[in-house]
C-alpha cells in the first residue's frame, strides 16, 4: 500500500483510506450495519495497509462511530488513525461542542481522535462565524488539540474558493488540513481544482472525499463505460476515479465509502499497484466525462444529508432513479435516436413504480429545508417538480 507522509508529523498514511459513510447493512432500506460483513472489511483493508479511518457523528444515523470504535478495538491504537467530525449543524450554545465530542469519544472507545474536522463548513463566512466562533466551539476544539485529545483539527468543506480563502485566514494557522471532494466530474464544474489548488499553494495536506462521486463514477452510460474498457480492459469504471484523486500531489489520503468487500479489492488493486495518470489518460477521461454528461444526470452523491425529508420524499432515490434512466438515455423527456417515448416512459415506470406513492417527487412542497444541507447544491425543489411533472406525462399516456 502506498503511503503519503503527512507534512505536520511525519507519520505515514495510506493512500487508500476507508470512508464508514456506506458501509454494508442488514436491511438495504435501513441504516443498521452489518458487522459480520464490516468486521471483514476492516481486517482485510488493514491487512494490505489501510492505516486511515474516516467517520462521523451522522453517518449511518450515528451508528458508524460505534461500529468503527468496535471494529478497531482489537488493534494497537498506535498503528491505525481515525478520521470524526463535528455537526457543524447542531452547533448552537457553548454546551453543544463539549457533549458531542464527550459522546463521540464514547462512541469510539477511544481517548483520542487523530484527524478531526468541522464538519461540512463552507456555505458562508457568516454560518461559520455563529455555529463555531459565537459558540465557542472552535477554541474549545483547539484546547482539545493542545491536550492530545484532538491530534490534528480540520475541516470539510463544501462551498465556493473565497469563503475558503477567508477561512483559512482565520485562527493563526489552527488548521493542520482540509478534505474536499474533488473528482474529474466536479474538477471544473465545481471549482474542485481552485480549491484543490489553494491548499496546495499553502502546503495544507488535501484529503480526498467523493472520488467516485457517491459511486456515480462507477457507473456511467455504456458510451462512457466503452471509452474506458477500451483502453484498460482490466481495470474498472472506478478505478480511473480512483487514480485521478490519487495522482494529485498534495493528497494525504483518498477516502472511498466501500459498501462491500467487492468494492474494498477493487480499490485495494488500484491503490497497491498505484499507476498516476499520464497525459494520454486525461484525454480518454475526459472524452468518458464528455460522453458522460450529454446524458444529463443530476449530481447526486446519496449522502442523505437532505434527508428525512418533512414531506417524505425519498429525495437520494428518485435522483437515482432519474440518473439510471439518464445513463440508459431512457428518459421519456428526450427522445434518443433509437428509443421511442414509449419505451423510454415504460423504462422509467418499472423503475419508479417500485417507489411508495408517499415518497415519490409530487410529495415535494418545495419547504426548501433540503437545500440547506445539499453539499452539492442541487436545486432539489426544482429538480422534483421537473420529475413530478415527467411522471405525471407519463401517467397520462
Amino acid at each position: 500500500m502506498e503511503k503519503r507522509i503527512f507534512n505536520k508529523t511525519g507519520e505515514k498514511i495510506s493512500l487508500l483510506g476507508f470512508g464508514m459513510m456506506r458501509l454494508p447493512k442488514i436491511d438495504p432500506e435501513k441504516s443498521d450495519i452489518d458487522y459480520e460483513a464490516g468486521q471483514k472489511m476492516v481486517d482485510h483493508a488493514i491487512a494490505h495497509g489501510v492505516n486511515y479511518f474516516d467517520t462521523a457523528y451522522p453517518y449511518h444515523e450515528g451508528k458508524s462511530e460505534p461500529f468503527t470504535g468496535h471494529a478497531l478495538a482489537k488493534y494497537d491504537r498506535e498503528s491505525f488513525f481515525v478520521a470524526s467530525k463535528m455537526p457543524t449543524w447542531e452547533l448552537k450554545t457553548k454546551d453543544d461542542a463539549p457533549r458531542i465530542f464527550k459522546t463521540q469519544l464514547e462512541r469510539l472507545q477511544m481517548d483520542y481522535i487523530d484527524f478531526y474536522l468541522c464538519h461540512a463548513i463552507g456555505s458562508s463566512l457568516e454560518d461559520y462565524i455563529a455555529r463555531y466562533e459565537e459558540t465557542g466551539a472552535i477554541d474549545y476544539l483547539d484546547s482539545l488539540k493542545k491536550e492530545g485529545k484532538i491530534k490534528n483539527l480540520g475541516f470539510s468543506f463544501h462551498g465556493e474558493y473565497p469563503v475558503m480563502e477567508k477561512l483559512l485566514e482565520r485562527h493563526g494557522g489552527v488548521w493542520d488540513f482540509v478534505q474536499i471532494q474533488a473528482n474529474y466530474l466536479d474538477w471544473d464544474t465545481q471549482n474542485a481544482k481552485k480549491l484543490y489548488e489553494i491548499l496546495e499553494a499553502k502546503n495544507i495536506p488535501c484529503i480526498i472525499m467523493e472520488p467516485v462521486r457517491g459511486g456515480m463514477l462507477a457507473n456511467l452510460c455504456d458510451e462512457s463505460v466503452k471509452i474506458l474498457k477500451a483502453a484498460e480492459p482490466e481495470k474498472s469504471v472506478a478505478s480511473w476515479a480512483m487514480r485521478f484523486a490519487a495522482t494529485l500531489p498534495n493528497v494525504l489520503t483518498v477516502l472511498s465509502g466501500m459498501s462491500n468487500f467487492e468494492q474494498l479489492v477493487d480499490n485495494l488493486d488500484t491503490i497497491e499497484n498505484f499507476a498516476p495518470l499520464k497525459d494520454n489518460d486525461y484525454t480518454i477521461l475526459n472524452n468518458a466525462l464528455a460522453a458522460f454528461l450529454g446524458t444529463g444526470s443530476i449530481p447526486c452523491t446519496t449522502c442523505r444529508y437532505c434527508m428525512d425529508c418533512p414531506s417524505g420524499v425519498d429525495i437520494p432515490k428518485v435522483f437515482d432513479i432519474y440518473n439510471k434512466c439518464a445513463a440508459e438515455h431512457q428518459l421519456p423527456v428526450s427522445f434518443g435516436d433509437n428509443k421511442t417515448i414509449k419505451e423510454s416512459a415504460k423504462f422509467f415506470n418499472a423503475l419508479y413504480s417500485e417507489l411508495a406513492p408517499e415518497n415519490r417527487a409530487d410529495k415535494c412542497t418545495e419547504c426548501k429545508i433540503c437545500l440547506e444541507h445539499c453539499p452539492q447544491s442541487i436545486k432539489i425543489p426544482e429538480r422534483m417538480r421537473s420529475i413530478a411533472r415527467m411522471a405525471e406525462g407519463i401517467a397520462a399516456l
